[in-house]
């Protein structure tokens, strides 16, 4: 995306009494699959609210007493079954109990065993701070203490874990760091929400891989303390990917050593990118760069104007490299090699999106440079296409050598050319009104892994230009889902599994029209509201007033 991309758019409570507890679960289907469409009722998120059980014990009729000696005792007071935590987002499942719950004392502690230390202790050390209780490696946690331990190897789904309060203790276990993170995210909520985490069990897992936030840091920059506070935000709302878009036409907003003609002022230092992806990994978030081209290389261009696409009158063309120039595919790859290592995530997004030859009405003609080197790398009945293709390809490959997973933008695919793009290459679809359409089942057809940045609920465009409005996140709470790619029509749910995700996207098309704490007002709710949609796409069940008024409390 980049001039906005130029187009207009837009349990089930089961209850028995008996001499000990009551049980209640609610019913968590299997993780990415069968997501409904917007408007399809599904078994709310978590727990409904349990009844009182106690109401379905009848009362003991004690004997009238003679003597003081024959006088039945009291009835020993019995606790109210727990009712499920409220978090955002919410638990997919809460197994009640009677108890008291727990609350952080003086004398806690988060405890992880020694033998799990080396992996937990960020985590725990950071929840002890947040609770403001102490942190110990033991082997044997005291009573009130949280503990924090590693289950075994595909002992749960990635990501998932299992929090149990019982007795006055919290135990939080997963099958990976990031498991047991989440559940220090829960168990974080639970106290600041509510004061206490209620007695009983949470089960929990992710319906979905990638659960992100996109950032054009390109037009506007932001500090990087801001992005560490969006980084924190992120992480309670068990989000897990940041897109860093940081070249397009307006600027070039990271140091680069071999090219800092091109770098614009004020940028992030690679020590500030640094300390950004160092506590991203902490918070167990990956960061997805981007240096987008062929398009959107503008500020590249300003200093390099011999690189620069003209048409077959000579006109430059925005912001766009001539691919027939092996000139342009050094330079981009030198920044690309020179960057990989500042980013440790695995996906890195190589852009493709809005190559402006490919608009005009006949590119062949309108650019007879690129038509001549589509054909002598791919045959005679190669068009511009083939050669953006091949742009794309070689791109990829550069990612790709280092060990990153290759993505792009929908509309740098092209169908019915000579080349195709590599399979393997993760589709970022966002739109579906650029010049020769791709619907989002063509791509799913093909087997294609897609990330969801639908622009019609997922945008949140400074100054709204092109018809964008801010979204408020009620639209996306309410009616979308990972299924709808595009526009408000949800794809058929057999391709839940390819859908991996998606991420909600900051776009500075007129970067004054907000400042940054404007933004983080502003996406603060649809960030809530994605949240809750990727984690567990069905029906919340919460109404929109009620999550929003959790979302403001917590």
């Amino acid at each position: 995306m980049r001039q906005t991309k130029q187009h207009s758019g837009r349990g089930h409570v089961i209850a028995t009494a008996t001499v000990a507890a009551l049980v209640t679960l609610a019913a968590v289907p299997g993780c990415a699959s069968g997501a409904p469409s917007p408007g399809n009722a599904r078994t709310p998120v978590a727990a409904s609210t349990p009844p009182d059980a106690t109401a379905a014990i009848p009362a003991a009729t004690p004997a009238t007493p003679t003597t003081p000696q024959d006088q039945a005792p009291s009835p020993t007071p019995t606790l109210p079954l727990s009712k499920a935590p409220r978090t955002i987002p919410a638990v997919r499942e809460h197994v009640p109990a009677r108890g008291p719950g727990w609350r952080p004392a003086p004398d806690a502690r988060v405890v992880v065993p020694p033998g799990d230390s080396a992996a937990l202790a960020d985590e725990g050390k950071l929840l002890a701070g947040e609770l403001r209780i102490g942190f110990a490696e033991s082997a044997t946690p005291r009573k009130g203490d949280v503990e924090l331990t590693l289950g075994p190897k595909g002992s749960g789904a990635p990501e998932s874990y299992t929090l149990t309060v019982s007795d006055g203790t919290v135990r939080i276990t997963g099958p990976d760091q990031a498991g047991v993170f989440y559940g220090t995210r829960t168990l974080k909520q639970e106290v600041s929400g509510g004061g206490s985490a209620p007695e009983g069990t949470v089960r929990d897992a992710p319906a979905k891989p990638q659960r992100g936030l996109n950032l054009d840091i390109a037009r506007k920059h932001f500090t990087p303390a801001w992005i560490e506070d969006r980084l924190r935000e992120m992480a309670d709302l068990k989000l897990n990917q940041l897109g860093l878009h940081f070249s397009d036409d307006q600027a070039f907003r990271i140091e680069s050593t071999t090219h800092p003609e091109i770098v614009s002022t004020p940028h992030l230092t690679k020590a500030q990118v640094r300390e950004i992806t160092a506590l991203a990994a902490r918070l167990h978030i990956a960061v997805v760069p981007e240096i987008d081209s062929p398009g959107h290389l503008g500020a590249v261009l300003r200093a390099y104007p011999a690189l620069q696409l003209r048409d077959v009158q000579g006109r430059a063309v925005k912001g766009a490299v001539d691919i027939a120039d092996p000139a342009a595919a050094k330079l981009v790859d030198e920044l690309l090699r020179e960057y990989l290592p500042l980013f440790p995530g695995a996906i890195w997004n190589v852009g493709a999106d809005e190559y402006q030859a490919l608009v005009y009405r006949d590119p062949q003609s309108s650019f007879p440079q690129l038509a001549a080197a589509a054909r002598q790398r791919y045959g005679p009945t190669a068009r511009v296409q083939d050669l953006a293709t091949g742009w794309l390809n070689d791109r990829a490959d550069v990612v790709r050598s280092a060990g990153r997973a290759p993505a792009a933008w929908n509309d740098g695919f092209f169908t019915g050319g000579v080349a195709q793009p590599a399979k393997d290459i993760q589709v970022e679809y966002w739109t579906g009104k650029e010049n020769g359409a791709r619907p989002p089942l063509e791509y799913l057809r093909e087997g294609r892994k897609v990330v969801n940045l639908n622009d019609e609920y997922l945008y949140y465009v400074l100054g709204q230009p092109n018809q964008f409005v801010y979204p408020d996140g009620r639209r996306i709470y309410e009616q979308w889902t990972p299924l709808v790619l595009r526009g408000t029509t949800a794809v058929p749910a057999r391709y839940a599994g390819q859908i991996l995700g998606a991420r909600f996207a900051v776009w500075c098309d007129l970067a004054g029209a907000q400042t940054q704490a404007q933004v983080a007002a502003g996406i603060r709710l649809p960030l809530a509201a994605l949240s809750q949609k990727v984690w567990d796409s069905r029906t919340p069940a919460l109404d929109w007033p009620a999550f929003k008024a959790l979302a403001d409390r917590l």
